[in-house]
């Protein structure tokens, strides 16, 4: 990964590479952000700038020993930690060559693509104590190029209390030219010893345009199906990457958030039960794109209703619908609609009966939307 090649995040490139060509790279680093920001795609690119032999002006050479060796995910001085199912190994090292695999088909996915990646069962991946010892050992040792040595911890926020406190002393007073990036899009889950010991790094949302840039160039999509799948992912890459990896574009979740809308206004109980019915029967990670679409219909409804059409982010089919539709979202309702259909996530993660959840999501659909 190059800085040419992470999506957006221009100003942050050029902060880090100012931080780099100045020589006072600090040593602990937490980049903060949704996955689908590009915070591991920066890590890599920031890693291969410290570690390249011959670095231009804005991005390592790709030529030197060294930058040959990042592009295969094989430099001795660039470490890679992430969570790992603690059944199937204690250490990252175990797992690194499906990590490989993973990273090198592109460094955009979230931690439950990884969990799923490496786990068929699915089961909660954390970074444990074992690792951290290997984490000490591998810091400790000389740097074999003679430069840099980079630690990225992926998920950092994944580190149990255990595991965070064996690197707090290591974590501050490093080997010189050593430098930690932890990622996480959850900073507040990571113990407030480890976080007074890194440079914050905001990572934020990438626009919409660029996402629709990245899925027409490099998931050949159209560009009226990018630019809807890119409005409906709230500036996260990997969302709008879970979009379309079954072949689905946002059309199919839109008739699914008008046919739940109007029988739930109409009170239509056999349409609603026939909808739960639809729904149910998706795969589990297509219901949970589904839910992630209603949130930002409801949140694009509601900012039409207050706001004007001028700060809302809608392809021209979900404006016809939002138009009329925006004046039942309000205040009264928009917190009732959040809290159930994150739950609805979270449940479903879970491995919930759908059935009875979009059951309940749709009979509940209808007493918020009367509540406007």
């Amino acid at each position: 990964m190059f800085f040419k090649d992470v999506v957006g995040q221009k100003e942050l490139i050029a902060h880090l590479l100012t931080e780099a060509k100045s020589g006072k790279v600090a040593h602990g680093q937490l980049f903060m952000g949704n996955e689908g920001y590009g915070t591991l795609a920066l890590a890599l690119a920031f890693s291969r700038y410290l570690l390249c032999e011959r670095p231009t002006v804005q991005d390592g050479c790709g030529q030197c020993s060294s930058c040959l060796q990042v592009s295969e995910l094989q430099h001795p001085d660039l470490h890679m930690v992430f969570p790992v199912i603690q059944a199937m190994s204690k250490t990252s090292d175990n797992l690194f060559p499906k990590w490989r695999e993973m990273v090198l088909e592109s460094p955009y996915f979230s931690l439950f693509d990884w969990t799923k990646f490496m786990d068929d069962k699915e089961r909660t991946p954390i970074i444990g104590s074992e690792e951290s010892k290997e984490i000490v050992r591998k810091i400790s040792l000389k740097s074999f190029q003679g430069g840099y040595k980079v630690m990225i911890i992926f998920a950092a926020d994944q580190l149990n209390a255990h595991a965070s406190n064996k690197i707090l002393k290591i974590l501050e007073e490093p080997p010189l030219q050593t430098v930690f990036i932890l990622l996480s899009s959850n900073p507040q889950a990571i113990l407030t010893t480890i976080r007074s010991r890194t440079q914050s790094v905001q990572v934020t949302r990438l626009q919409a345009v660029e996402i629709s840039r990245y899925l027409q160039k490099e998931c050949k999509m159209e560009a009226n199906i990018a630019d809807g799948v890119a409005s409906f992912a709230d500036g996260d890459l990997c969302a709008a990457l879970a979009v379309m990896k079954d072949g689905e574009s946002t059309a199919v979740y839109r008739e699914l958030f008008i046919k739940l809308m109007r029988s739930s206004y109409k009170k239509d109980v056999i349409q609603m039960m026939n909808w739960a019915d639809e729904v149910s029967a998706l795969t589990k990670e297509r219901q949970k794109v589904f839910i992630l679409y209603a949130l930002h219909m409801l949140r694009q409804s509601l900012m039409l209703n207050y706001l004007g059409s001028d700060h809302v982010r809608l392809t021209a089919q979900e404006f016809d619908f939002t138009e009329k539709f925006s004046p039942y979202i309000t205040g009264n309702n928009i917190r009732l609609f959040i809290e159930e259909l994150d739950a609805a996530y979270y449940h479903i993660e879970r491995n919930a009966n759908t059935k009875i959840l979009f059951t309940q999501m749709s009979f509940q659909s209808m007493r918020f939307i009367h509540r406007a």
